[in-house]
Order: C-alpha cells, then sequence, then structure tokens
C-alpha cells in the first residue's frame, strides 16, 4: 500500500522543532506524495491574526527542505520498482509528453503515473484497458516501463471501460454534423 498526504507549512505558533517532527514523520512514513503549502494569511481568517506569525522567509527554507526530503523519499521509493512488473490503468491526456516520447501513461494500482512504451507490432491499449508492464526507471514523480520494447513483460487486457471509451469516439457529437 502506498500512502500521500497533506501538509502546511508554517502555520502560526509552529517551532523549529516540531517542523523538524514534521520532517521525522514524512520520512518516516514514505509516503507516495505529499501535498505541501507554505502557510499563508489569508484576510478575514483567524490564522491570520494569531499570534507568532512564521516569517515568510523561514515558512520558505522549511517548504523547500519539505519538498527536498519529499523527492529523494519519492525517487527512492520508484527506484525500488525497477524490473517488476505493475498494471497500469490507461488514461488519456496523463502524460504531457506522451507525443514527444512515443509512450502511453496511466495509473498503476496505487495510482503512480507510469509512462509506458508499446512495443512495434503489438496491440495497442485504450483508455480504460489495463496493461502489464516492467518498470525500466523510477524517477522522482513518475515510473518508465520500455521494458516491452527491451524484451520483457508487456500485455494488454481489454477491458469494458475501454470498450466504453472506444464507442464514444464513434459517437455522433450532438449538435456536429455527421461527415
Amino acid at each position: 500500500p502506498s500512502f500521500t498526504t497533506d501538509v502546511i507549512v508554517g502555520f502560526p505558533g509552529e517551532t523549529d522543532e516540531e517542523f523538524q517532527a514534521t520532517l521525522d514523520a514524512c520520512e518516516f512514513a514514505r509516503f507516495l506524495k505529499i501535498h505541501a503549502f507554505p502557510f499563508s494569511p489569508r484576510s478575514g481568517t483567524p490564522a491570520a491574526t494569531m499570534p507568532d506569525q512564521v516569517p515568510k522567509a523561514v515558512v520558505q527554507e522549511r517548504f523547500d527542505r519539505l519538498i527536498e526530503l519529499q523527492e529523494r523519499v519519492s525517487w527512492a521509493e520508484n527506484r525500488t520498482l525497477e524490473g517488476r512488473e505493475v498494471e497500469v490503468l490507461v488514461a488519456p491526456g496523463e502524460g504531457r509528453k506522451d507525443g514527444e516520447t512515443a509512450r502511453l501513461s496511466g495509473r498503476a494500482r496505487d495510482n503512480r503515473l507510469v509512462h509506458f512504451a508499446v512495443p512495434d507490432g503489438a496491440e495497442r491499449p485504450r483508455p480504460g484497458d489495463v496493461v502489464t508492464v516492467g518498470v525500466t526507471y523510477g524517477a522522482p514523480h513518475h515510473l518508465v516501463a520500455d521494458s516491452g520494447v527491451q524484451g520483457g513483460a508487456y500485455s494488454v487486457r481489454r477491458t469494458r471501460g475501454g470498450d466504453a471509451w472506444a464507442s464514444l469516439q464513434d459517437a455522433p457529437v450532438p449538435g456536429k454534423p455527421a461527415v
């Protein structure tokens, strides 16, 4: 299993010791991802006028340390999957660079983003289908699975979700003339 968390850094009154405890907890928990936000006072909220506001420079320095820790943890955890097979639910538009890299993308069971290559002549999955691929590289924010083009694992399982996606591609669009 994998877990994510949300962290607000620099809430009024946060001490160096409390922030260090947050870092220690995040490193111990090995979160898949941390959604971190630097505290910023919002006009009209109780926190905006609380005593012991943490200076903006301190908040930024702590935020940067938390992000650096999470980058290191995520990268190390993703590297542990190199050489292992994962199932991926194929999704349209998950990978910003899919066109440039000739890959498709989707999410593993634990929600990690996976970019994978389709071997020449292999069945091409549709969004909604599930592929099994071998991870060739664990990056800080995603996995790369080029195993199929390197002679490793690659298989496609057609699903009802893929069938639904395919049927939508051929469906007439209301108000648009048929060609």
